[in-house]
């Protein structure tokens, strides 16, 4: 369909559009027109993907003085392949003219697009980018060149290089939607890398769709997104933990392993220097010269050789010459030996410590001589050594790049970060296992530079209340900030607050209460009770791994288990992502055959960030508890007192915010379309107090009935059973109750 929002023509890829989709875009079009950034909170399963990319080519078209080019960055794949699908029905509504001139296309890693049989068949990504660099490194090539019968090359790297420097690369890839299937498929038939493709044609599309890393991990945003404009907007898709991405993104954790294989890195680059010694000793002086004029002065590497570049360092000081005393390689590993033997001496501590950088980096100066300036460096200096000595087996040099990693950063900044040494993990007090965490505390390092660049970022999730502190989190001032309700012309959630169990027994995960025997039943005799009444699936929830498989233990003692297991099959989440898939689809299968399935899971888990259990995969979630971050973490409480200091944000509200939002994201997994229906019991005594329960979205709290704030476990049971029987009577009509035929 076609209509005008604000004088502005907006194609939309469907027949109808929600009203939440209509302010949705309204909102958008004023933070474009404004040239500011969004904060946009938008209830789950009403077509916010649709709506944006909808509205931002719309604009774009209606703008060809100055058109926007959208890049949407998902956290998962299965996000990405759902945005790409979107945007193939979209281009199928534009005029043909427009439609043939637009570029979409989606951007993944190596492990995720190369199609050479012997590069692929490795099932880590590390060993995907080793084996690619093995066929593709500008050394390995010249050699190749002159001796072809002794080194094999990558033919659908070299048909890309051909093509490149014939400036034919469009014409293997016409404009139009590329998945990462298409890209795949389009590599095998056309021989040509579309790893590189995509890489290269990410410059000319008009929408890239890619991970947040791309944008917010710099040492892989300066290589990949380097060369994308001001005029861009960019989407951060399911963003209610963008906070927490980028403080992963600049944080570095050290164990004894790390130092063990840096120390084998050390020998194994010691060993490449005196070959080229003997062979080749040009190399290293023409290194030495390069580096005498600065970092930036080594020019446009070959697309191949690109690998990470550095965490932190801005431009200016890139075109620094390097400290002298590591221009020399022998020089340099001789640092690199005494930092891995201060950080191995500091692992030896009995005794948490808790140091910021600029202390830090003095003991590094005092007892190894190695003062800021060189720490600032040694990442560059560490990727200009090996690609000197033409080393291509990268995968295994990381606990080397992760200690020069850490070195730029503590080199670099000298706030929001902290460096915390734990000789015990406090959850196995009696094994030693120390370790040395580079702790950013700071979301907006990483995000800053996203908000200078762009003229407009859009930060967009179903679950972002309270959307007030997400400015105060990562620095910023929107220009539009706002969170909508879903408008229903029926109930399709039907969220409970449970407080009690069928004995009166309050019930909740506070740590006083967590394990008493009476919790731990009235918890399983709840979901005994609804997997006797509700149909098809089951999702329940848990804070964490501990508690969830404490609890199923003590289910499985009690008989309750084996009671639950009598209506529905059980699957369980684990830490392994195999173990985790297969039990999905298991799960999916019992739903799908009709005997019904309980899923237990883990909020912030894999599956509570990324798996949807839409229709009857998920006709109710439980969420058992509030879950709340571990408190007693020294890197949670060096953040807390950050942002107390730092923003005024204060412990409890911070920590209320995140565990309401995990919770939000998790009970909206059953949420996917309005066609849909579900049900979710908020299973804690603490959801009944308002300062929680408020911080809950918008769109949940406007379903959250009175009657349903203060529940045992046998009302519960009697609302669930009402619900199932009015969800019985609307599927005998057409309709689904949406009341459009009349039939209530």
């Amino acid at each position: 369909m076609r209509f005008d929002l604000d004088g502005l023509p907006v194609y939309f890829p469907y027949a109808a559009i929600y009203p939440e989709q209509h302010a949705y875009m309204g909102e958008l079009k004023r933070a474009l027109d404004a040239r500011g950034h969004a904060l946009l909170e938008m209830p789950t399963g009403t077509g916010k993907t649709a709506a944006l990319i909808s509205l931002i080519t719309s604009y774009s078209l209606a703008n060809p003085s100055r058109p926007l080019r959208l890049l949407y960055c998902t956290r998962t794949v299965h996000e990405m392949e759902k945005t790409l699908a979107e945007l193939r029905l979209l281009f199928s509504h534009l005029p043909p003219a427009a439609a043939r001139s637009l570029l979409a296309l989606g951007l993944s890693s190596r492990k995720n697009l190369c199609v050479h049989p012997e590069a692929s068949a490795s099932a880590a990504r590390d060993s995907v980018d080793t084996a690619c660099r093995r066929l593709t490194a500008s050394w390995v090539r010249e050699k190749a060149a002159s001796d072809p019968d002794s080194t094999q090359l990558c033919e659908y790297f070299e048909t890309f290089d051909r093509a490149a420097a014939a400036g034919d690369l469009a014409s293997y890839m016409p404009p139009g939607v590329y998945t990462l299937a298409d890209l795949r498929s389009l590599g095998r038939e056309r021989r040509i890398c579309p790893y590189y493709l995509a890489r290269q044609m990410v410059k000319y599309a008009n929408v890239v769709v890619y991970s947040y890393q791309y944008l917010l991990d710099p040492k892989v945003a300066s290589i990949v997104s380097r060369e994308m404009q001001k005029e861009c907007v960019v989407v951060f898709d399911e963003a209610h933990n963008i906070d927490n991405v980028c403080i992963e993104a600049l944080s570095v954790s050290i164990r004894k392993q790390t130092l063990e294989g840096a120390e084998r890195n050390l020998r194994r680059i010691s060993q490449e220097i005196d070959r080229f010694k003997a062979t080749d000793a040009n190399r290293l002086r023409a290194e030495y010269n390069r580096l005498v004029d600065g970092l930036a002065q080594r020019g446009n590497l070959p697309i191949s050789d690109a690998w990470l570049a550095n965490p932190s360092l801005p431009d200016d000081i890139l075109k620094e010459a390097v400290p002298g005393n590591i221009r020399r390689a022998e020089h340099f590993l001789a640092v690199l030996r005494r930092l891995v033997r201060f950080l191995d001496g500091r692992l030896e501590t009995e005794n948490v410590e808790n140091e910021m950088p600029v202390s830090f980096v003095a003991s590094i100066h005092s007892q190894a001589g190695i003062d800021q300036r060189m720490l600032r460096f040694c990442y560059d200096r560490l990727q200009s050594l090996l690609l000197t000595l033409e080393i291509t087996d990268t995968d295994e040099f990381m606990h080397i790049q992760t200690i020069c990693d850490f070195a730029t950063l503590i080199g670099t900044y000298t706030r929001g970060f902290s460096i915390i040494i734990e000789p015990y993990d406090d959850r196995m007090p009696n094994i030693r296992d120390p370790v040395i965490q580079l702790s950013c505390h700071d979301a907006s390092l990483a995000i800053q530079p996203v908000f200078d660049r762009f003229q407009t970022v859009v930060i967009t999730s179903g679950t972002l209340s309270p959307i007030d502190l997400y400015p105060r989190l990562l620095n910023f001032n929107p220009v539009i900030s706002r969170s909508f309700t879903m408008s229903l012309t029926r109930d399709c959630i039907c969220p409970m607050v449970l407080t009690r169990g069928s004995d009166q027994l309050p019930v909740s995960t506070k740590f006083d209460m967590r394990s008493d025997p009476g919790v731990v039943r009235n918890y399983g005799r709840l979901l005994l009770e609804m997997a006797s009444a509700v149909p098809d699936g089951i999702v329940c929830f848990f804070v964490s791994y501990s508690y969830m498989d404490g609890i199923v233990n003590s289910w499985n003692d009690m008989g309750i288990l084996q009671d639950i297991m009598q209506h529905k099959l059980v699957f369980i989440e684990t830490p392994d992502v195999v173990e985790t898939t297969l039990a999905l689809d298991n799960y999916r299968k019992a739903c799908d055959c009709g005997r019904g399935a309980v899923f237990f899971s883990v909020a912030r888990g894999k599956v509570a960030e990324g798996i949807d259990f839409d229709r009857h995969y998920g006709r109710l979630v439980i969420m058992f508890g509030v879950p709340f971050q571990y408190t007693l973490s020294k890197i949670l409480r060096a953040r807390l007192e950050y942002l107390r200091e730092t923003f005024q944000i204060q412990e409890g509200d911070f920590l209320t915010f995140d565990a309401l939002r995990q919770a939000a994201q998790c009970v909206g997994r059953v949420i996917r379309s309005k066609a849909d229906y579900g049900m979710m019991i908020f299973a804690d005594k603490r959801y009944s107090r308002h300062d929680k329960r408020s911080k809950l979205p918008g769109w949940i709290l406007s379903h959250l009935h009175d009657a349903h704030l203060n529940l045992s476990t046998d009302m519960a049971l009697h609302t669930a059973r009402e619900v199932c029987s009015l969800v019985a009577l609307y599927s005998t009509c057409n309709c689904f109750g949406t009341l459009q035929c009349g039939c209530f």
